[in-house]
C-alpha cells in the first residue's frame, strides 16, 4: 500500500497531497499539481517507516 504525504509548494503555497510508493528514499522531482511549477522533494523514513517529505524549489 502506498504512503500519503500532504506537502505544501513553494511557489504557490497551496497544499497537495502526494501519494509516495514505499520503496522511495532519497531525492526526485515532480511539478505541482496546482501551479505546474517544478519540486524538488527529499523523501526520508521514520522508525516506523511513514515517509517525511520535504520540498524545495527545483533549480
Amino acid at each position: 500500500m502506498d504512503d500519503v504525504a500532504q506537502v505544501q509548494c513553494p511557489y504557490c503555497f497551496e497544499w497537495v497531497e502526494i501519494v509516495v510508493d514505499p520503496a522511495t528514499r532519497g531525492e526526485l522531482i515532480q511539478d505541482c499539481e496546482v501551479c505546474c511549477r517544478p519540486w524538488r522533494l527529499l523523501v526520508r523514513r521514520r522508525r516506523d517507516g511513514s515517509p517525511l517529505v520535504t520540498v524545495d524549489r527545483a533549480q
